[in-house]
């Protein structure tokens, strides 16, 4: 009975393993980076960046149709112009890096969603904006698991100068230099997984897989670690249950997917130990911090 009702779509059907494996890829590498965006109060950064890719992917869309190649380079060209631009104008300027990146973003979505209206058609905007992890080929499969493999290891190589620079910024500058290209590298990974998102669960719900279960973690756990690989089984399991909604239900997966994990978001709202709302009303020694 198990079997058939949690395992068997899966077993039975490859579009749905083929979606289950790029979901994963996605939890695994942009779980992590959403963490660190947690920490380090850029939530909201993450969005920006996500609709500041459009208007390259749909370049790439322009020249080649819906080309992976193209629309893959497009958006990785725009995410890391708009990472590197914000930073620059932050430093430049009097606004801060989080003003600059709004304004990319209004820019970005409105350029992104002109270009594709005025080539395309609706199938071709929908599928831009909320994607189609159900229909994931080989060349993209391929991409999200490279692009994971390059964040995690990327994410390895800088750990602890982006731990430093996340905890103690002033104490990374008064030790190392690292500050500056860690922040940048990390950008540059945040951006790399928002492209792959953009492939499977469009450019409105890249985010979502990577920002939805680091907050989740965030209440169950106050170590960095822990919050790191809470937040991958978190969204692991969120895009398990999302795609077999979407299989029982015949409803849009990507959304089921963002949606599963806001039901895990809301669980841990509730009967999160470090910091949701059963630990605020638990009555605590005087002790306990």
């Amino acid at each position: 009975m198990l079997y058939a009702l949690l395992v068997a779509p899966f077993a039975d059907y490859e579009f749905m393993r083929r979606a289950l494996v790029g979901a994963f890829a996605l939890a695994l590498a942009g779980a992590p980076l959403g963490v660190f965006l947690i920490l380090r109060r850029m939530s909201l950064s993450g969005d920006a960046m996500a609709h500041a890719i459009l208007p390259g992917a749909a370049i790439g869309y322009l020249i080649a149709g819906l080309s992976l190649p193209a629309m893959t380079l497009g958006g990785v060209v725009a995410g890391f112009a708009v990472a590197i631009g914000s930073g620059a104008i932050a430093r430049a300027t009097v606004l801060r890096e989080d003003a600059s990146l709004a304004a990319f973003y209004l820019l970005s979505l409105a350029l992104g969603v002109t270009i594709i209206s005025a080539r395309g058609s609706n199938v071709d905007l929908m599928h831009v904006l909320f994607g189609s992890v159900l229909a994931l080929d080989n060349a993209t499969l391929i991409l999200l698991a490279s692009i994971a493999s390059v964040t995690l290891a990327g994410l390895a190589l800088i750990y602890r100068p982006l731990v430093l620079e996340t905890l103690d910024p002033g104490f990374l500058a008064s030790v190392s230099r690292a500050g500056a290209w860690t922040h940048t590298t990390f950008l540059a990974l945040v951006a790399l997984n928002l492209v792959a998102g953009f492939q499977a669960l469009g450019t409105l719900l890249a985010v979502g897989v990577m920002m939805l279960p680091a907050v989740s973690a965030r209440l169950w756990t106050n170590t960095i670690t822990g919050m790191i690989l809470l937040a991958a089984l978190f969204g692991c399991i969120g895009s398990y249950a999302g795609l077999l909604a979407s299989y029982y239900y015949s409803l849009p997966s990507g959304p089921l997917i963002i949606l599963a994990c806001g039901a895990l978001y809301a669980v841990s709202l509730f009967a999160g130990p470090s910091g949701g709302f059963l630990r605020k009303i638990t009555p605590r020694s005087h002790l306990e911090g």
